[in-house]
């Protein structure tokens, strides 16, 4: 049965040209929110023109060594960059959700960083921190859905979890749509870990195929 959630009202809109370092460069409409549970100033930028279809969307969890200084340790980065230019051209929303390192804070992802260079995997690390592996919550990206009035989406996403949270909090998940996998020889360890331990759909390489 869905969980009820207070609603969450928009608060502003406002337009911003957005550019990336391969040159992309597109149009959002950016919105922030009154209402939302957790607190958080998360974003949702909207993305193409609307159509009567079922809206593309992605929930992106904030990486900021990744989305903003271009980390090779995670695939953050290349995701908020296709994930942009996918929703832009089939129109829907992509939503910035303020959860740095799966919800610990940016500066407990970077010491479980040094746990993960001790031979920790990234659940691993967290875990051995005294934190969960992944505290992450998509009430606020429910609430932010329903103030744009998307009720159903098509969810960019290779992360079960989040559409199984959106399902459960009510919003209409028709299609889990894969991600591209942007595997390097710095990642591969991380992706690996996601895949097998929390059944992410991504087909990877093994790991020592791309270390040459």
């Amino acid at each position: 049965m869905p969980t009820s959630i207070p609603a969450a009202t928009v608060r502003t809109r406002v337009r911003i040209p957005l550019r990336f370092t391969d040159g992309y460069n597109t149009t959002a409409e950016v919105v922030t929110f009154h209402g939302l549970v957790d607190g958080a100033e998360h974003l949702a930028l909207v993305l193409g023109r609307p159509s009567a279809g079922v809206p593309l969307v992605r929930m992106h969890s904030e990486c900021l060594t990744g989305d903003v200084f271009g980390s090779a340790r995670c695939d953050c980065g290349p995701q908020l960059r296709e994930a942009v230019q996918r929703i832009d051209g089939a129109g829907g929303v992509l939503l910035y959700l303020r959860q740095e390192g799966r919800g610990i804070g940016l500066y407990n992802k970077l010491d479980a960083y040094a746990l993960q260079d001790a031979g920790l995997d990234t659940y691993q690390a967290n875990l051995s921190l005294g934190l969960p592996e992944d505290s992450r919550d998509y009430t606020a990206a429910a609430q932010m859905l329903a103030a744009l009035g998307v009720a159903e989406l098509n969810l960019l996403t290779n992360n079960p979890d989040k559409a199984q949270q959106l399902r459960d909090l009510g919003v209409t998940v028709a299609e889990a749509v894969p991600t591209s996998v942007h595997a390097t020889p710095h990642n591969l360890r991380y992706l690996h870990a996601k895949a097998e331990h929390t059944q992410h759909t991504i087909v990877l390489p093994s790991l020592t195929s791309l270390a040459g």
